[in-house]
């Protein structure tokens, strides 16, 4: 018996969900979880099921083409675990969350390596048998720098990349190589404070409640469709440092949450926003 979930979202219609599950009844396969929503605003549908069974992929899903109305889009995905790479730069604290998470059971995944742009996280990734590569930036323009972190990443064929404090703006070229599979940990609650420095710029303006925001990554600078935020409570006695200092505790968090609603396929991306069951 396989597990397999099935996403789909179409214009919204009466007797969908019905539709859905009597294919999934004419298929033998049972279904162990179903959760459905309706976006009122764009009157659109969206239903994610948990199956388990004896699956015909292709038959499965051209009984579904047949059924739901034009502007469908539907998937099956295995409910195996899912590979990732992590990109890195020098700060630790959101690659050991995700590493110790993994390794005590918090987090189902396969990090099948890190990548960094300097060797300073080297030594915490071989601690939990993790290959650690180091490509260097320096001396080489962004374009072979991002080749060579490209053909590291794809040799792993990884579900997903993540960016776990990785301070490097990405090509589109980039993007383009790994479209909707790129996750960041932006270090502020988006779409205040984008760019560079958002506590010292959150400390400048004054603000009472410091976050996190972990979003996909596409060619917009910190504008990709948004997982998931939290955020924490600050007031006139911290500095820009003490901000940035408990903001990475809001960081790592909302990074390793939001990473096991992806690898659980709970996220659907619609018109740069999410749906997250």
């Amino acid at each position: 018996m396989e597990k397999k979930i099935l996403l789909a979202d179409c214009p919204d219609q009466k007797g969908l969900i019905s539709k859905i599950t009597n294919i999934c009844y004419k298929h033998q396969l049972n279904i162990s979880n179903n959760t459905e929503f309706v976006d009122r605003t764009h009157n659109r549908f969206f239903m994610r099921t948990e199956l388990d069974g004896i699956f015909n992929d292709e038959t499965l899903l051209a009984d579904l083409d047949s059924a739901l109305p034009t502007g469908s889009h539907r998937k099956l995905v295995s409910a195996s675990r899912k590979r990732i790479v992590i990109l890195v730069t020098k700060e630790a604290h959101c690659l050991g969350d995700i590493l110790m998470k993994n390794y005590y059971g918090g987090l189902d995944v396969e990090i099948a390596a890190v990548v960094g742009n300097y060797d300073n996280l080297a030594e915490l990734a071989e601690k939990f048998d993790v290959p650690y590569h180091t490509v260097s930036h320096v001396g080489i323009t962004r374009e072979e720098h991002e080749e060579k972190i490209i053909e590291t990443v794809s040799a792993y064929q990884p579900d997903y990349v993540i960016l776990a404090k990785y301070m490097r703006i990405l090509t589109p070229n980039f993007v383009a190589a790994f479209e909707n599979k790129i996750i960041n940990i932006h270090h502020s609650f988006l779409p205040a404070f984008i760019g560079a420095q958002p506590y010292k710029q959150a400390f400048e303006r004054g603000v009472k409640i410091i976050g996190a925001t972990a979003h996909y990554v596409t060619n917009n600078l910190d504008e990709g469709p948004i997982i998931l935020q939290d955020v924490i409570h600050v007031d006139h006695k911290y500095s820009a440092e003490d901000m940035a200092r408990s903001g990475k505790d809001v960081e790592k968090s909302v990074l390793s949450k939001a990473l096991r609603l992806v690898l659980e396929e709970r996220v659907f991306i619609y018109e740069n926003r999410t749906v997250v069951f």
